[in-house]
């Protein structure tokens, strides 16, 4: 699940199970139990929690951390999804669902929905549909709905896919509910997406310390005056003889009991104490020191393994026509390994393939993948009469591992923080994002800036993700032969990552098996 901020504690406390006195805690602002753990606003942060349903299933929900940028979260949710998927039901996305919490404003105003809901249908992005809720309280910030988009409904990306919209009244609990059972039922049956828009208020400010009535004093001055959904329900269910006000006045006394209880209890402890989001995943891994980030590891392989692998990934199906162009480019992988001569792509393939064999799965992403913005890739190729797809490293003899790799469609953004997400589930995929061109990784900076250097600072989540940004100077001028390099290196300040200039192929080979023979994570730029 992700969602941003509205909300997040009632979500984190009544839904995941989060004690209160954890989260009174993090209002009075104590030191967190671990140095090295900077931390964030309470209401970024993410949970992991087991719930057991009244059949006695254990049901297993992870509600993601989260920047201030909105709707990032979204892509995060997507990745994470797929990669437990792909991880222990492949094949079946009915096992893991994904749902989204969005505002009425992010929604409408943020591109990244657009990139996300685009990969819905996608091979390499799909999840079997996500369940949108759209908390709609009319008003973003300080801005009017009629400032805040040009189409009718908040929710009208949905007709993007043609998904289905159910407009809900957020003060009529039991619609909300029956709303969401068919969102649910949708989803299982045709496993696309559905979108819940919950037409609702906000009643204070847009945070402790704001004023709404500023910039909206006739509609506030309408919600001082409005029943909460509480006490509507409530009602509700006394006059139809459900329950008797007694019940009701012991109900809220208990619960307002408890936390004061919590209250008083947090106050005695010391230290806020944070537990990793999704720890579950991350058993046998530990943060390191900046030292032990910099230590030797052994990336080497053994050459008679090599010599296999570069016999399968040099040598097409026989019984298939190829183009002359291609049997040639993979036919010289060979020549090249055995005259000592190994080029970039060839080193790349052999790193794959090396760590196919040692049970770690792969995973390539990004605009033109498959082949190689520079042609030099070619991890799939086509039969010449039927376009049918061959990929060598999946031929690979005592393969152990897994080996995709897809090309998305045209966004850097929400693809990068799709696997991010995948490589923050699955620390034993090498999960690779690659820029067309280095230059265009800043149409994902955020994701960058707000995830991927900094997430093991602020939510103590590691990871392994991999940034590779080709680029060269061949007079295709200023927007195609520079990464940007200086930007990664400024973001480097707290050994949280790796920054990485290849001289040769064989760096390269061995860069990308340190990935995965570290006995901790980190991403690493190339």
């Amino acid at each position: 699940m992700g969602m941003a901020h509205r909300g997040r504690l009632n979500v984190l406390a009544n839904i995941f199970g989060k004690s209160t006195q954890d989260i009174f805690g993090e209002f009075d602002g104590k030191d967190y139990d671990q140095e090295y753990f900077d931390g964030d606003v309470k209401y970024h942060l993410g949970l992991t929690a087991d719930k057991v349903t009244r059949s006695g299933k254990k049901i297993n929900i992870n509600l993601a951390p989260n920047p201030s940028h909105l709707e990032t979260v979204g892509a995060v949710i997507e990745g994470i999804t797929r990669a437990k998927q792909d991880k222990y039901f492949p094949d079946d996305f009915s096992k893991v669902l994904p749902i989204a919490v969005h505002g009425d404003a992010a929604i409408a105003g943020q591109g990244i929905l657009y990139e996300i809901i685009q990969m819905a249908q996608l091979d390499g992005y799909k999840t079997g549909g996500t369940i949108h809720i759209v908390i709609n309280n009319q008003v973003g910030f300080t801005t009017n709905y009629l400032d805040a988009r040009s189409s009718t409904y908040c929710t009208d990306v949905a007709k993007v896919t043609l998904s289905p919209v159910l407009h809900v009244n957020a003060d009529d609990a039991e619609a909300v509910v029956h709303a969401m059972s068919f969102a649910l039922d949708f989803r299982m049956q045709f496993g696309r997406d559905v979108f819940i828009d919950l037409l609702g208020y906000r009643k204070y400010g847009h945070n402790e310390g704001d004023e709404p009535r500023f910039t909206q004093p006739v509609l506030y001055k309408i919600i001082a005056k409005h029943q909460n959904p509480r006490d509507i329900y409530a009602e509700k269910l006394l006059a139809e003889g459900v329950i008797d006000a007694t019940y009701v006045n012991q109900l809220e006394k208990e619960y307002k009991s408890g936390l004061e209880v919590n209250l008083e209890a947090s106050r005695k402890k010391d230290l806020t104490i944070i537990t990793p989001f999704m720890q579950n995943e991350w058993n046998g891994f530990a943060q390191v020191t900046d030292t032990q980030m910099l230590e030797k590891y052994d990336t080497s392989y053994a050459k008679d393994g090599l010599d296999s692998i570069i016999k399968t990934i040099s040598s097409l199906p026989s019984d298939k026509k190829f183009i002359n162009k291609i049997t040639k480019i993979v036919t010289d992988r060979k020549t090249g390994y055995d005259n000592n001569t190994i080029d970039w792509g060839t080193a790349e393939a052999l790193a794959y393939g090396s760590l196919l064999t040692e049970g770690f799965d792969v995973r390539i992403s990004g605009q033109d993948v498959e082949r190689g913005t520079f042609s030099h890739r070619h991890a799939v190729v086509k039969v010449e009469d039927s376009e049918e797809e061959v990929i060598l490293l999946n031929a690979i003899e005592n393969k152990k591992g897994k080996f995709n790799v897809f090309n998305s469609l045209l966004s850097e953004y929400g693809v990068l923080g799709f696997d991010y997400g995948y490589a923050l589930a699955n620390p034993n995929t090498l999960t690779i994002w690659e820029a067309q061109f280095g230059d265009f990784s800043n149409g994902a900076q955020i994701m960058i800036d707000q995830y991927i250097s900094c997430g093991e600072d602020k939510w103590n989540n590691q990871n392994g993700i991999v940034l590779l940004l080709p680029h060269g100077y061949e007079g295709q001028g200023a927007e195609h032969s520079s990464a940007r390099m200086e930007r990664y290196l400024q973001l480097c300040a707290r050994h949280n990552m790796y920054v990485a200039d290849c001289t040769t192929p064989a760096n390269f080979f061995h860069l990308l098996r340190r990935q995965m023979k570290t006995t901790f994570r980190k991403p690493l730029v190339v």
